[in-house]
């Protein structure tokens, strides 16, 4: 650690031992891993805390967690965690001094934030004047021009209709963004080029608002083509203290939710570091900010830099921050609610290493759309090293035998790696992925390994087009290449030799290896305890290293790459394993039957092109046709919600409507047909 970093930690110390706690029993009004994770806090602090759950999380880890519990509802999070009353409720029946409402759901209330105050009960959390000028985006970017921040050319007022849209759009200039007033984390929000992208997105984006925020307003200003997300965390207290805790890029993006962060960014020079973080303290100060907040802003390839919002509350991606400066922003938030000044000084604040962060989602990351169902098998990765603070953490709220459901958000975890630079730090976290097991559910660990091995990513040239730059058709699921057949094959080939308790006489078997659609002849040669495998005019020499953690296997290849495999399955003939986070089925068969398969019939794909199938569980909002109608290609029929986020179902051909096979309020389940067309 730097020498400021060990001088901010011992005035921390000090100052920690003079102060008494901030409060004795805190309510957290959320759920899931945010919930856990101020609960740690809470814990080496002293401070007890109380859980809300709905009735469908009663045995959720957070209530475990938790010293008390209280139902405040039925599952649909608006008739429990957003039912102000009940949280309210909860925290008077059990004695709670404060409430913590993490991210999502009542954090950026302010009217909860006001009915918490006349119960007499603290806020933990920006006062409610902060939280409504900050979240409403047209207030913000009024006041946020009037205290001297750069902002985004756009219209200031409150979009009154489709008409009123298009002629907006023309006026600012496309391509242009509509967004929520009220929104944050990429819902109600739609890129539109032309005026028929703007009516389609401007219904979207206010019906998506509506039912995410109890908002419709939307708000158009002009999309910065190709820029970087910059985010700037700022603390600051009842007292006039206001500081910076450096910058985190989150320009990995996916529909405007953010998929990868790192701290710092490895774009942002000191200078422009300097000029961001005190604009972001400006705006603060100019709403007598009191809490943990993030002003975020985008930045151009000539490093100009425009507010886009700022979020009054704890962020997703706070941890990162952590790694990095040493300070725990949850327990500042603490004091601060409790009317104590900030631990820290803006000299305190340095940057100490690199931190990298990956949502893990319950999502299909080829289609990008969310997965429900059991965790039956789930294993964290394990910390690696002997120090803490230069390893791996992993925030979650779940554990093995878990359920993800269309009820709340798909997240599984936020896992984060942090290092002495930059390359350490994603070399951790791709290990750390390769050790993850999840199992039961789809999830997005391939398309992260995928990114972490990107070189444009590791050369640091990313921007928020990135992902759609990089799978212009769409990720297609981890497709090998020709490095990567080559550590898979012989790596598989050794393992089945040890699987099938082959002894040192079998010196020299010939297979044929089967893997995406490919089949490869190799030999393997065991000679003085050493193997070699020998496919494509090519020889290596592999030695197995055993298991480190879990399932996970490691194969050396020529005593340079080490590659990790977890063995999941074994039926004699194909290894089920994980591979760069991707399962696949590797079959390994002689030459003989290798020869006998190939007579085998190939079963016939189902054709489906006549249907309009359901591609995520969710609930159906919405049927535009009735049976019999003309439809042409392209045209929206159906609006699936899942986890928040309303999906727009269209026609995949012109024709006739033949059968409605499913109605408007039905739980329909991923490929669950909908419509059959003529």
């Amino acid at each position: 650690m730097s020498r400021t970093g060990l001088l901010a930690q011992f005035k921390r110390t000090l100052q920690t031992a003079s102060v008494t706690k901030p409060f004795e029993k805190v309510l957290i009004a959320n759920r899931g891993e945010i919930a856990c994770r101020v609960m740690k806090t809470c814990r080496s602090l002293g401070i007890k805390t109380v859980a809300v759950h709905s009735d469908v999380d009663d045995r959720a880890l957070h209530v475990r967690m938790a010293d008390e519990a209280v139902c405040v509802g039925p599952a649909p999070s608006s008739q429990s965690y957003l039912d102000m009353q009940a949280i309210v409720n909860a925290a008077v029946s059990t004695g709670a001094q404060a409430v913590h409402p993490g991210y999502g759901f009542l954090s950026e209330n302010c009217k909860f934030a006001q009915l918490l105050e006349e119960n007499g009960i603290s806020f933990i959390g920006p006062k409610e004047r902060a939280i409504q000028a900050m979240g409403d985006k047209i207030e913000s970017k009024i006041i946020a021009r009037a205290a001297g921040v750069n902002c985004i050319p756009g219209f200031d007022g409150v979009v009154e209709d489709e008409a009123a849209a298009v002629r907006i759009a023309n006026e600012v200039g496309y391509p242009v963004m509509i967004k929520a007033s009220a929104g944050g984390g990429g819902k109600g929000m739609r890129v539109a080029w032309n005026d028929s992208e703007v009516k389609e997105g401007f219904k979207l984006s206010s019906e998506e608002a509506a039912a995410s925020f109890g908002d419709d307003r939307l708000l158009i200003e002009r999309f910065i083509d190709n820029p970087r997300h910059i985010e700037i965390q700022i603390l600051a207290d009842s007292h006039g203290n206001c500081i910076y805790l450096n910058e985190r890029e989150c320009s990995i993006q996916r529909r405007n939710q953010k998929v990868v962060e790192e701290a710092p960014s490895s774009f942002i020079t000191p200078e422009v570091r300097k000029a961001m973080g005190e604009q972001a303290c400006q705006l603060a100060q100019a709403v007598d900010y009191q809490s943990a907040g993030t002003v975020e802003f985008l930045v151009d390839s000539q490093m100009n830099f425009y507010f886009l919002e700022m979020n009054t509350r704890l962020q997703v991606e706070h941890p990162i921050t952590e790694c990095i400066t040493g300070v725990d922003i949850v327990d500042e938030m603490l004091r601060v609610a409790a009317g104590y000044p900030l631990s820290y000084s803006q000299s305190d604040i340095g940057i100490n290493g690199w931190a990298v962060e990956c949502r893990v989602y319950a999502e299909d990351p080829v289609r990008y759309l969310p997965s429900i169902g059991l965790l039956t098998k789930y294993t964290e990765p394990s910390v690696q090293h002997n120090d803490s603070k230069l390893g791996v953490r992993c925030d979650s709220g779940i554990v093995e035998g878990s359920s993800i459901s269309i009820h709340y958000d798909p997240m599984i975890s936020k896992l984060v790696t942090y290092g002495p630079d930059r390359t350490s730090a994603i070399e951790r976290m791709e290990r750390a992925l390769d050790e993850y097991v999840i199992d039961g559910i789809t999830h997005n660990t391939p398309l992260l390994r995928e990114i972490l091995g990107n070189e444009r990513f590791r050369s640091g040239d990313i921007s928020t087009k990135f992902l759609e730059e990089e799978y212009p058709k769409g990720y297609s699921g981890g497709a090998l290449t020709a490095l990567q057949k080559g550590e898979l094959v012989p790596s598989v080939a050794v393992l089945h030799h040890l699987k099938t308790n082959r002894t040192p006489s079998d010196d020299s078997v010939n297979y044929v290896i089967s893997c995406d659609e490919e089949k490869v002849p190799v030999t393997v040669t065991l000679q003085n305890g050493k193997y070699s495998v020998t496919f494509e005019d090519k020889t290596v020499e592999v030695s197995p290293t055993g298991g480190t953690h879990g399932t996970l296997q490691e194969f050396k290849l020529d005593s340079t790459s080490v590659v990790p495999l977890q063995h999941l399955r074994f039926d004699g003939v194909t290894h089920t394993v994980r591979y760069r986070c991707c399962k696949r089925d590797v079959t390994v068969l002689t030459p003989l039957q290798q020869k006998y398969m190939d007579t085998m019939p190939v079963k016939v794909k189902e054709d489906t092109s006549n249907l309009l199938i359901s591609p995520m569980p969710g609930s159906l909002s919405s049927i535009s046709v009735e049976e019999g109608d003309e439809v042409l290609e392209g045209t929206e029929v159906a609006i699936v919600v899942a986890m928040k986020m309303n999906n727009s179902l269209k026609a995949p051909k012109s024709g006739k409507i033949k059968k409605i096979w499913a109605k408007v309020g039905d739980i329909v389940d991923g490929d669950q047909k909908i419509l059959e067309f003529y």
